[in-house]
């Protein structure tokens, strides 16, 4: 496979009076990573669903190997040998079912396959496809019962298993630790020279460097910027994408107000060592680390989804141990969870009832809501962050996985609490966005504890007062947000530190 299996030219799309795609030319050559970048409704998702056969265009062609290709399902894309592994995780899996059925899912879909539906087969033909991404998941598992990064890489490994032309990558590794990141690296420079055209989606600015080896700048529905020469121009591209110069976030750290939240020796897991921590008011904090350490099982533990192993909690100086996420919200505890697909967002609603529905008993009377009350809480919160969409009642579909994000933020911001915790808030947010929901949060702050549980350093050192470090189910480092050691908290996040901590201590034993 060599030259450019896709082409495409003058692409079109409209969805009522928003012009989506405007003219867009661009070619995806074999054997090379094209990383594109765009903010927030620039038009990727809906590019990348033309290529797939989820949308048809309005005018323009995609061409496949020269010839016109329009796609009218996935499926038919599939067939034509073009893979799509989307950002929302739950679209490339079946949960209900096991990791060898999943794996082979296309396959038993077949009609032509059931003569030949064989349980043994099934299994092993399912265990070579994970071999090749160096997976061990037991065959018999439920996907349900998996991590999301591991549903992740099964995700992955069944686009594998179609030996594609052209694979399209949507934010692939925010789910992933950087060994199973590191891996899909490793599996994306094989495709690459198996002579695979690849179009990356990311806005990781670690991932972009680590792949890519041309980057295309969209924004406002077309093409604005590529870079082609080694090295790449990755300021360029970011500006390109933009269309102004980014410049650098310069966080000037607030004086704390009272405290509202103290963890005293909680324990996360039996095993695991104490959490102590205060947040007070005026106050953000964030906590980084590697995806699986603890900082979403923290969170659960604070907004009533999980009970700690051990320990105390207070709120506002009084015993805190909500039974419920209802009960956390009567307190004062909001909690903005990971994964807006599968824990924020509701596909049916539009953006209004997203974003008053935990509050609706609040804007109700004798059972009835008060629209007015709804509409103006929704439309302040549409304003505040800057939310790209027709009104209130647009369906939370039609947005972007940016815009979708900043509802889920919107949502908390829109009442008032003593603590508000947000889980990867910018998870599969670009840049600018990034920027705008960080903003917001701290011009917020002020009478709040904010807590914003991030696996990016950059993410964290753009938005907090304070920066702490989660490894194993606890905090094992605390920097205040002024001339950061980036160096010891890297270290902090990957572990070493404490094993030279150890080693001194071993060392001061011996002595």
């Amino acid at each position: 496979m060599a030259g450019i299996p896709i082409k495409i030219r003058g692409l079109e799309k409209r969805f009522a009076a928003n012009r989506v795609l405007r003219g867009v030319d661009l070619d995806i050559p074999a054997g090379k990573v094209t990383v594109l970048m765009g903010a927030n409704g620039a038009g990727k998702s809906t590019l990348v669903k033309i290529i797939c056969g989820l949308y048809e265009a309005d005018a323009g062609e995609v061409f496949l190997n020269d010839e016109p290709f329009a796609p009218n399902t996935p499926s038919a894309a599939l067939q034509a040998g073009i893979v799509t592994v989307h950002q929302n995780i739950n679209d490339g899996v079946v949960p209900d079912l096991d990791v060898a059925s999943n794996l082979m899912l296309d396959w038993l879909a077949n009609p032509k396959s059931a003569p030949l539906l064989n349980p043994r087969r099934i299994r092993k033909s399912a265990e070579e496809i994970a071999a090749k991404l160096d997976l061990n998941f037991d065959m018999n598992s439920m996907v349900s019962d998996l991590t999301l990064a591991d549903r992740q890489l099964v995700a992955i490994a069944r686009a594998m298993a179609h030996s594609p032309k052209m694979m399209i990558l949507d934010e692939p590794t925010s789910s992933l630790s950087a060994a199973e990141a590191e891996r899909l690296f490793r599996l994306v420079e094989k495709l690459r020279e198996s002579g695979v055209a690849i179009l990356y989606i990311s806005h990781r600015m670690s991932d972009i460097r680590r792949v890519a080896d041309r980057i295309v700048s969209m924004r406002d529905g077309t093409i604005v910027g590529k870079y082609e020469t080694a090295p790449l121009d990755y300021e360029g591209a970011v500006n390109d994408m933009l269309g102004h110069t980014m410049t650098d976030v310069n966080i000037t750290v607030q004086a704390p107000g009272e405290k509202v939240l103290e963890l005293t020796d909680v324990k996360l897991k039996p095993e695991s060592q104490p959490i102590n921590l205060t947040a007070h008011r005026n106050e953000v904090i964030a906590i980084t680390g590697l995806v699986g350490v603890g900082k979403t099982q923290l969170s659960e533990v604070l907004f009533g989804q999980m009970a700690a192993a051990g320990g105390k909690v207070q709120l506002n100086g009084k015993p805190y141990a909500p039974n419920s996420a209802r009960d956390a919200i009567n307190q004062g505890v909001f909690l903005c969870a990971k994964d807006r697909g599968t824990n924020g967002v509701v596909q049916d609603f539009d953006i209004n009832r997203n974003i008053t529905l935990p509050f609706l008993s609040s804007l109700s009377s004798f059972g009835f809501v008060r629209r007015n009350a709804e509409y103006k809480i929704t439309n302040a919160a549409i304003d505040k962050l800057g939310i790209v969409c027709q009104g209130a009642n647009d369906e939370i579909g039609t947005l972007s996985g940016g815009n979708q994000q900043k509802v889920m933020v919107g949502r908390w911001l829109s009442h008032e609490c003593d603590v508000l915790i947000l889980d990867e808030p910018f998870q599969g947010v670009d840049i600018a966005a990034r920027r705008d929901i960080g903003t917001k949060l701290r011009e917020t702050a002020k009478d709040r504890a904010t807590i914003v549980l991030v696996a990016e350093l950059d993410e964290a050192l753009e938005i907090a007062d304070r920066i702490l470090v989660m490894a194993e189910f606890t905090i094992v480092g605390e920097h205040k947000n002024e001339h950061v050691d980036v160096d010891l908290i890297l270290e902090q996040v990957s572990g070493a530190a404490a094993a030279k901590d150890q080693q001194k201590q071993k060392e001061g034993a011996a002595r």
